[in-house]
């Protein structure tokens, strides 16, 4: 009898690891507010769903690193990997290594340059970047009622996100509504707030003028928000414009500082990872590209989002 309830519960055990999915995660960075947010909605979501386990390591910006933990999950034998890349211009890389161990991979958040020649058994899951820089700047437009000076502040170049915003912002302006605005400075501060901070300090002390500051996210706004208070501005004279609606954003709004942000939804994000990884790691079809629709965000529509997060 012994044996029999020893052979059932180990029978019961193999099977329970037979259908067990290990996701090896890759974060670009685990300091970064929305990357926090990105990555909590994946853990969070995978606690839901049984047999489902995510290893997730912080590359800590470094590309190296981020390689290196792919082919640590391979060799650990992972049946998929979600990577937010470092890079997006290396990635090509990233899914050579992964379709030659057979190992489904899915990009999140950050687009990978060779999106369009995914190989089999990867995709790509994010919002439309086209979408975040355009809702951003036309409200921006709206709001300077079509004229006026204006700086944008670029996050890291190596990131496909921060190209798009950035030309996203310049399209808006060459519209007939909003060409009587002029781009002053354009500069990156990739992505931090203290780089922000940093930037417009700079700004304002060689003397630059500007009615708006468009940031491609919304760390960079706040920190340029701190450099406005700190040099004794007037917030009702500038339009500051972010982008991703974090929490920090929302409450920066709240207070009267920032006008406009864009909703991107990180946990969905996350959780639509996870769904995609796991079909891919089942041989079920996945589109190579899953967007999931950003927002824009001002004071009149506050509320709603304040509730989403």
């Amino acid at each position: 009898m012994k044996k029999f309830v020893l052979g059932t519960a180990l029978a019961v055990m193999m099977s329970t690891a037979a259908h067990a999915e290990t996701i090896g995660v890759s974060m670009a960075l685990f300091d970064d507010n929305f990357l926090t947010v990105l990555r909590n909605g994946m853990s969070d979501y995978a606690k839901t769903l049984d047999g489902v386990e995510l290893q997730i390591e912080d590359a800590q910006n470094d590309v190296s690193k981020q390689q290196s933990q792919i082919q640590n999950f391979i060799a650990a034998g992972v049946s998929a990997i979600i990577v937010n890349p470092v890079d997006t211009d290396a990635t090509a890389a990233m899914s050579k290594i992964a379709a030659d161990a057979g190992i489904p991979l899915v990009y999140v958040n950050r687009e990978p340059v060779n999106v369009d020649t995914l190989p089999e058994k990867q995709a790509f899951v994010a919002s439309n970047e086209q979408e975040s820089g355009t809702l951003q700047t036309q409200e921006i437009c709206k709001m300077l009622n079509g004229k006026g000076k204006a700086v944008v502040m670029m996050g890291e170049l190596s990131n496909q996100a921060a190209r798009m915003r950035t030309k996203d912002i310049h399209d808006v302006i060459a519209t007939d509504q909003c060409k009587g605005i002029e781009i002053v400075e354009e500069q990156t501060a990739n992505w931090s707030r203290t780089q922000g901070s940093d930037l417009l300090t700079n700004w304002l002390s060689a003397g630059v003028e500007f009615d708006a500051v468009i940031s491609n996210n919304d760390e960079m706004a706040i920190g340029a928000i701190q450099a406005l208070k700190a040099a004794g501005r007037s917030m009702d004279s500038v339009v500051i414009g972010g982008i991703d609606a974090t929490q920090d954003a929302l409450a920066a709004m709240a207070a009267g500082d920032l006008d406009v942000t864009v909703f991107q939804n990180a946990a969905g994000q996350g959780k639509g990872s996870v769904d995609a990884a796991l079909k891919l790691a089942k041989g079920e079809p996945v589109e190579k590209k899953v967007y999931i629709p950003f927002e824009l965000v001002t004071k009149e529509n506050l509320d709603t989002y304040q509730a989403k997060n």
